[in-house]
């Protein structure tokens, strides 16, 4: 009985203990609920950064300057002209206008174009178009030879920011042709945001 009336007394001692001990626990634990209360925020912010990148337009366009069935000729012109592209193969993203052939970028981002010209041959003129960003000049495609049909191609990657403006401009003297084989195109597509 003494021995059971000494487990007795010892008995608040050890509860004493034992609730020190979860108290401790209990604020270890806490302070790893923060750390964890930290890491599920920072994963919630990366995951709406790639909701957000899931959600990027898709922008890519192709078009070609005629639908015509007997081959047509654009120009030659007396100053630089913008040639507009009427046959739309795909405009994803309405950033190519047909009405006006200006691309308008709609995000900040980089972009890759390519332009195919083609024209009948004459020894008095050939093809010579320039692709032009915001009015400046970035590249050309040249040709000329005397007979035959003949073409020149060339291809650029640009960034740029958004409503940058890419057309491309018939040089003054040149032509170009066209018709239901669209020889002569302008195409371009986003690569990535910035």
């Amino acid at each position: 009985m003494e021995e059971t009336l000494r487990n007795q007394n010892d008995l608040p001692t050890h509860l004493t203990s034992m609730m020190e001990e979860l108290k401790q626990k209990n604020g270890e634990q806490a302070k790893e609920l923060e750390v964890l209360r930290g890491n599920v925020s920072e994963m919630l912010l990366r995951m709406d950064e790639l909701a957000k990148k899931t959600k990027d337009p898709k922008v890519a366009f192709s078009a070609s300057l005629l639908n015509s069935e007997s081959p047509s000729n654009v120009g030659p012109f007396d100053s630089n002209t913008t040639l507009i592209y009427r046959h739309i193969f795909t405009n994803v993203g309405g950033a190519y206008d047909p009405a006006t052939g200006l691309f308008s970028a709609p995000v900040k981002g980089v972009y890759a174009f390519r332009v195919f010209s083609k024209a009948f041959g004459r020894s008095d003129r050939g093809v010579t178009a320039g692709l032009f960003k915001n009015g400046q000049h970035i590249f050309s495609t040249h040709a000329h030879q005397t007979e035959g049909v003949y073409g020149a191609s060339n291809g650029v990657t640009l960034q740029l920011e958004k409503g940058d403006l890419v057309s491309v401009q018939l040089y003054p003297g040149s032509w170009i042709c066209d018709n239901k084989h669209h020889h002569s195109t302008f195409s371009g597509h986003l690569l990535f945001l910035l």
